[in-house]
């Protein structure tokens, strides 16, 4: 029997498709590189975005800190949020300002990993941390007087750390488990920053795995804390409805208003964009929606707690009245 002669055509074929997917070492964003000749204007309207988000977060965390009237669990837990509101907006907007001043949108495997490994994990804990603010109203209207017991220094201290490292370890393994696919084919990300959708349409092989568990990862962080949340404020509601007087009504309703404006806002972008059933496509609206929970809603936040929160706006003016004295 002769030995059996390998196939010329066969092998290249193999070897190409082994060096595209050993050799896939950078992404490239799309972004809005449909509209080109807006690209000055959103950049500058981005640039704009990323200031405002920067003072009003910062603001907010100064004026809880220096305060004594804001000195409380409540304004606490807010300083914590502005900071990783701060925090998440850092990750993607000084990226997709780079990208429209230099015209390019490439990014290392690597970054892109980092990218949505800090994206995942923030994301988590806005949602943990919208729960654990949502659980601190509930117990200052529904149990007033065990409120000073219960959210005492180390309580606090202990749920916000809980909010911030919960999420460490699951997202880098789910990560790492979607960056350890093979990607071969076009490296073009039709996206604005590296988020799970887009780059699992870009790999190869069964990624049937990968978004059961990124499904199952969205009910933890996503539907677990906005189902406790949601349970407070029913709660929060039906106490606030028993209240004898219209005045204590009012009150206690504007308490939290604020943050539950910033609840709808978050999880209803938020669900629609990671909960939605499976389509063939990740269309336009995808997008956009992304850039409303990652970008828009971090805008509206300063504005909305400070210009509904009356103790907030008050230590606001005590605060300028008195940078402006010196």
């Amino acid at each position: 029997m002769q030995p059996r002669r390998p196939n010329p055509q066969r092998e290249n074929k193999l070897k190409v498709t082994e060096t595209n997917i050993s050799t896939m070492m950078e992404f490239v964003f799309l972004g809005f590189s449909d509209i080109p000749k807006f690209h000055w204007f959103l950049f500058g309207a981005f640039l704009v975005v990323y200031m405002i988000i920067l003072m009003g977060s910062g603001i907010i965390i100064l004026i809880t800190r220096v305060d004594p009237a804001l000195q409380t669990p409540m304004y606490f837990f807010l300083s914590n949020f502005s900071f990783l509101e701060i925090c998440y907006v850092s990750i993607t907007l000084p990226r997709m300002l780079m990208d429209f001043w230099t015209q390019k949108g490439n990014i290392s495997f690597f970054a892109c990993a980092t990218q949505m490994c800090f994206g995942l994990m923030l994301g988590a804990t806005e949602c943990l941390l919208l729960a654990v603010m949502a659980y601190d109203h509930y117990v200052a209207i529904c149990h007033p007087l065990h409120y000073p017991i219960v959210m005492n220094h180390k309580t606090c201290i202990q749920l916000v750390a809980g909010s911030w490292m919960s999420g460490i370890p699951i997202e880098i393994g789910q990560t790492g488990q979607i960056f350890s696919l093979p990607f071969c084919g076009s490296n073009q990300i039709n996206h604005f920053f590296c988020d799970i959708p887009p780059i699992l349409k870009l790999a190869c092989g069964d990624i049937f795995v990968n978004e059961m568990v990124g499904y199952i990862f969205a009910v933890v962080f996503v539907t677990v804390p906005f189902m406790l949340t949601l349970g407070s404020y029913i709660r929060i509601m039906s106490t606030i409805l028993k209240l004898p007087s219209n005045t204590g009504r009012t009150k206690a309703f504007s308490t939290c208003s604020s943050h539950l404006i910033v609840v709808v806002l978050f999880y209803g972008s938020a669900t629609i964009t990671y909960l939605k059933p499976k389509s063939n496509q990740y269309k336009e609206t995808d997008k956009l929606l992304s850039l409303f929970y990652t970008i828009l809603t971090p805008l509206f936040n300063p504005m909305i707690y400070s210009l509904r929160n009356k103790d907030v706006t008050e230590a606001l003016r005590k605060f300028l009245l008195k940078s402006l004295a010196l």
